[in-house]
């Protein structure tokens, strides 16, 4: 960026790189002020929003999670985040690319449309952030990245729910089972994959690796970093943020919501400390703004994602993005 923008850099800034000045208070809501655009290239990572809620089952609400974490993002786009202490996109190009257009009440095409999304973000070669929605945008977009990567990827699943609960039919929509098929259709490996914060019981966790939450609070942060690293290795891996793996007294804000879940502090630690995996997607879903207090929620989601993009930039300053 050659001058310095005094509000709105989200429609004003010429370039990818760099930050505008911004009252966090007003303005242009992009996810941490970055370029509203559809033009992929130069892009490292693309941002974007699948406001979807038809598969939830229990309370709706969260086809407004991408607004609401695009606006608790503003403070993050003022100071250096913690505890980087760097400008994410001095070094790092991201754009949001605005939100997935879909027919919500033609529920057959939403599949096909968020894996056309996915497939034209990742033929650009940039990486994919995309705010939920409900969980099941995941699944389309696991069947975008696989073909992208290769299947089948090793997930990382941060939830209450370890949405593996038996669905065959290729047609529903579900936030609920979306792994279950996942496994079934080769996208994940589940020996390679591990789910953390769980808190639901399962007959069949289809040989999914859990870390359920009270592993990890008898455990402790740094084993769950370590078994995580273990398991999944340097094997391609797409990282799914479910905020009700954080307890509901730090997220109240979601659908269904579970006691006895992970502290925002847990959670963003892991998060900050998986630079050495070969993260190749992620997504952070299920906030829904309604139930929130304070947008407490938003905020933690907002923050999660954007330790998700230190880490981006990380990578790409030693060669490994």
């Amino acid at each position: 960026m050659s001058e310095t923008i005094f509000g709105d850099g989200a429609i004003r800034r010429q370039g990818l790189h760099g930050s505008s000045i911004e009252n966090t208070y007003a303005g242009v809501l992009s996810f941490m002020r970055r370029n509203y655009s559809r033009d992929l290239p130069g892009a490292d990572v693309v941002v974007s929003g699948i406001p979807l809620d038809l598969s939830t089952t229990f309370r709706s609400g969260a086809r407004l999670g991408p607004q609401a974490i695009r606006a608790a993002s503003v403070q993050l786009a003022e100071l250096s985040p913690f505890p980087w202490g760097f400008n994410p996109f001095d070094d790092l190009a991201v754009i949001d690319y605005g939100d997935c257009w879909f027919d919500a009440h033609n529920p057959l095409t939403i599949k096909p449309s968020i894996i056309e999304h996915a497939r034209t973000i990742l033929a650009s070669g940039a990486k994919m952030l995309t705010f939920g929605g409900d969980h099941f945008i995941t699944y389309p977009l696991l069947i975008a990245h696989a073909e992208k990567y290769g299947k089948p990827l090793a997930l990382l699943h941060f939830d209450a729910h370890c949405d593996t609960w038996p669905d065959d039919e290729p047609d529903s929509l579900n936030h609920g089972t979306m792994f279950y098929k996942a496994v079934k259709d080769g996208l994940v490996d589940p020996k390679k994959s591990v789910q953390v914060g769980i808190r639901t019981w399962n007959d069949d966790f289809m040989g999914m690796n859990v870390l359920d939450a009270p592993w990890v609070h008898d455990n402790g942060v740094d084993a769950t970093i370590a078994r995580i690293k273990e398991v999944i290795g340097d094997s391609p891996v797409y990282l799914t943020f479910d905020i009700d793996c954080l307890d509901p007294a730090f997220a109240p804000g979601t659908g269904t919501p579970v006691p006895g879940g992970l502290s925002s502090a847990q959670a963003l630690k892991i998060v900050r400390n998986l630079g050495d995996l070969n993260i190749v997607g992620m997504d952070v879903v299920e906030v829904a703004p309604a139930y929130d207090n304070s947008e407490v929620t938003a905020i933690a989601a907002a923050h999660l994602a954007c330790d998700m993009l230190c880490l981006m930039r990380n990578k790409k300053l030693a060669g490994t993005l």
